[in-house]
């Protein structure tokens, strides 16, 4: 992943229902925790992911792809730093850096499609959901 700026950053601790026999953080609970980070950030940035939806829109997510670069053990604190980019029409994209005490466990991206809540047709970004992301990203990194 190009560039080291991320605009917001989320903590979490890991839980020991998370881990496999071997104390290691599953691979799919990664899944979990990028969810919460990107939740995380629509509740700072954008009204919530609940406002979205009274406003008459989905956001799906359409693909996934997370490299791990070393593991996550039970009780780690990781911070998953996130940032949103790429909207163009009804997609857009969230990138993520999961890090412990600086160094880089993980790092991916997940894909989005912004979907009409009623008939999940795909809908271009609403403009006033591109406005609050736009002006999340141009703050400086939390």
């Amino acid at each position: 992943m190009e560039g080291s700026d991320f605009s917001f950053a989320h903590e979490i601790r890991v839980r020991f229902a998370e881990t496999d026999a071997q104390g290691i953080a599953h691979h799919a609970a990664f899944l979990v925790w990028l969810e919460e980070a990107r939740i995380a950030y629509l509740d700072r940035f954008t009204g919530g992911y609940e406002h979205i939806r009274e406003e008459g829109y989905e956001a799906l997510t359409t693909g996934v792809h997370l490299e791990y670069q070393c593991a996550a053990a039970f009780h780690d604190l990781l911070r998953i730093r996130t940032r949103c980019c790429g909207l163009r029409g009804a997609r857009f994209r969230y990138e993520y850096r999961v890090e412990r005490d600086g160094e880089v466990v993980a790092d991916g991206y997940t894909t989005h499609a912004t979907v009409d809540r009623a008939t999940h047709r795909p809908t271009r970004v609403p403009a006033w959901l591109v406005e609050a992301i736009s002006a999340a990203e141009e703050r400086p990194a939390s």
